[in-house]
């Protein structure tokens, strides 16, 4: 077996430690990543492979983790892993740009910072803050829904506006709404779990049962949309890819004045029937809309899945595999 030593330097041994991780964590991310075995010796990096690309990839990883290490930033498998992916696509001094100066979206009830953790999702914030209407698009795992949650309960909790409405079309993944008991909203409910989880994140659970009790924060299906108009709101479209030409109009036209609307949608992930492309009413309108001034979209890529690495490997297969 070929073993290679990396050519990095620590300044010192706590830089050594937090770049490694608890009980070589960090490392593990990354042999999960590229694939190899990495080892310590002393306070040196050992990798059991002498490919040149790999070895450049994981020295220029572990350059920027010392220096983001060094400036004071908290690295995390999560950073780890993003590190990682940007090393090959962006230089050194835009990854470090984005860790010193990102900004913070909010915090917790507990009064934890929640940063942009991309440089797609920094891009995100800045787009929603220029612009009335943002399309966000992009695979599961980059944060679309969950960045714009709490980029609208920052705005909420400023005053900035009175009301937040989170929506999606009422579209079975497979699975059958009209076994579910209750009416369409108890229906959908469950499918908007992971919008009820960003609220307790931020507000706890008191504040959020509170705010949708008032109205102040909205959860409704998109059927709930017709014949209002949304002024000093926020309004998160989630799902899109699955809302119809004619339902996406029904939308976008609610638009208010002092309003914010955000688009999100998974162009891979169409459940509606028949050529769901053609009939969906977030391409159709991305394509028509897409140079309007005053709205933007923005892409995430699956570089920007910040998920477990398993999730990584799964994109690839799924993307690979014969249609």
């Amino acid at each position: 077996m070929k073993v290679s030593e990396l050519k990095v330097t620590f300044r010192n041994m706590n830089t050594f430690r937090e770049v490694i991780g608890v009980g070589d964590r960090h490392l593990d991310v990354l042999n999960s990543l590229f694939h190899v075995t990495i080892f310590t010796k002393g306070e040196t990096i050992h990798v059991d492979t002498d490919d040149e690309t790999i070895l450049a990839s994981l020295e220029a990883t572990f350059d920027t983790l010392i220096k983001l290490v060094d400036a004071h930033v908290r690295i995390s498998e999560r950073d780890v892993i993003y590190v990682a992916k940007l090393v090959d696509e962006v230089d050194r001094d835009t990854i470090l740009d984005h860790y010193l100066k990102r900004v913070e979206i909010t915090k917790t009830f507990t009064g934890k910072p929640i940063f942009a953790k991309t440089i797609n999702q920094q891009r995100y914030i800045e787009a929603i803050e220029r612009n009335d209407l943002v399309f966000s698009v992009g695979p599961a795992g980059t944060g679309k829904t969950y960045v714009a949650v709490m980029h609208a309960l920052n705005l909420l909790k400023n005053g900035d506006i009175k009301k937040i409405i989170l929506t999606r079309p009422a579209v079975e993944a497979g699975e059958k709404l009209g076994f579910l008991p209750g009416d369409l909203k108890e229906k959908i409910d469950p499918y908007l779990r992971p919008l009820y989880d960003a609220l307790y994140e931020v507000l706890g659970t008191r504040q959020t049962e509170d705010l949708l009790e008032r109205n102040v924060i909205e959860i409704a299906p998109l059927a709930y949309m017709r014949g209002r108009t949304l002024e000093d709101a926020y309004v998160i479209l989630d799902e899109a890819q699955n809302t119809t030409r004619g339902q996406m109009k029904l939308f976008l036209t609610r638009l208010g004045f002092h309003s914010k609307m955000v688009v999100t949608g998974d162009l891979t992930q169409i459940d509606l029937p028949g050529d769901g492309d053609a009939m969906s009413g977030l391409i159709h309108a991305i394509h028509l809309l897409e140079n309007v001034k005053g709205i933007n979209v923005i892409r995430f890529e699956r570089i920007d899945v910040i998920r477990h690495p398993l999730i990584q490997k799964i994109l690839e297969r799924y993307d690979d595999e014969p249609h």
